[in-house]
This record gives structure tokens, C-alpha cells and sequence, in this order.
């Protein structure tokens, strides 16, 4: 068995809310084997609202989290990635950047929680929205990822993608 960290980015178009939550979810699910970034290819510049208030709820930090862009991690000197994983339609259609490494990629459509009208629908919303990414992240950090070709791993990629929760 390999003691290798996996670099994960999670994408999504404005970076505020559902891929954020990802990159929380997979550093605290992954418990060392999995470090999560995320970014947006058109940042909203702040994290949502909504998302601040789940995640200080179930006791994460958001000390350093922030909206970002893509950019970042088409520099030189940013981590190449083993997985890079889509969370909004808006993302998983657009051109990317060329990423370093041939990282494994799959869409993980997660509902905006966002846009929901009323304090209670949009809390219940994020909650959802929560669920959904950590169960994927449990599916998927149970593959023995080691032992797949890529063309299998790709599949089961996404198969967890279209679980519908």
C-alpha cells in the first residue's frame, strides 16, 4: 500500500460556495491522503454566505478559505493534480486549463445552494449540497485507487458522479 497524498481540485464556476465545501470535505475525509484545493474559472472574489454559516456549524475552520481562480493552479509552481472533479454544469463546459500531470477527471453535478430564496430553504439547501459532496468523497476515497487502470478509474469516477443522493 502507498502512503501517497493526493492532490485534489474541485471546480466550480464561481468558487464561493459548492466548491468550497468540497475542499473542506476532502481535507477533513481524507485525513492526510487527500489534499483538496479549489478554484473557479470566474470567482465571485468572496465565499458564500450560506457556505460560512454550514461550515462554522459543523465545526470547521474557514479561516483559509477564499474565492479564487483557476489561474493559480496553471502556474508552474502549483500542485500537480491527481483528480480534478466539477461541481456545477457551468464548470464541467468550459474550456480549462491545461493541467500538469493528466489528472484523472469527472463531473460531480451538485445543485446551487446559493440562489435558494429564505433562510431556512437555503440552509437546508446547503445541507444537501453537503451531503452530496461528502458522500461522493466517502465513495470515492473507499476505491482502492492504487490498484485501477485509468480507464477504470475514470468509469468509477463517474459512476459516483451520477449518484443521485
Amino acid at each position: 500500500m502507498t502512503n501517497k497524498q493526493y492532490n485534489v481540485l474541485i471546480l466550480c464556476t464561481g468558487n464561493s460556495a459548492r466548491s468550497l465545501l468540497g475542499e473542506v470535505l476532502f481535507n477533513v475525509l481524507g485525513k492526510g491522503k487527500f489534499k483538496a484545493y479549489s478554484a473557479g474559472s470566474k470567482p465571485a472574489g468572496k465565499v458564500n454566505p450560506g457556505a460560512i454559516e454550514w461550515l462554522q456549524a459543523h465545526g470547521h475552520s474557514i479561516d483559509e478559505l477564499r474565492s479564487k481562480s483557476w489561474d493559480e493552479f496553471s502556474r508552474p509552481d502549483a500542485p500537480v493534480f491527481d483528480f480534478i472533479f466539477t461541481v456545477c454544469d457551468n464548470a464541467a463546459g468550459e474550456a480549462c486549463p491545461l493541467w500538469l500531470g493528466h489528472p484523472a477527471t469527472a463531473h460531480w453535478g451538485i445543485p446551487d445552494p446559493a440562489h435558494i430564496e429564505g433562510d431556512a430553504a437555503r440552509r437546508a439547501a446547503f445541507n444537501k449540497a453537503a451531503e452530496q459532496l461528502a458522500r461522493r468523497i466517502q465513495l470515492f476515497m473507499a476505491l482502492p485507487i492504487e490498484k485501477l487502470d485509468k480507464l477504470v478509474l475514470k468509469e468509477k469516477l463517474n459512476e459516483i458522479g451520477r449518484i443521485q443522493d
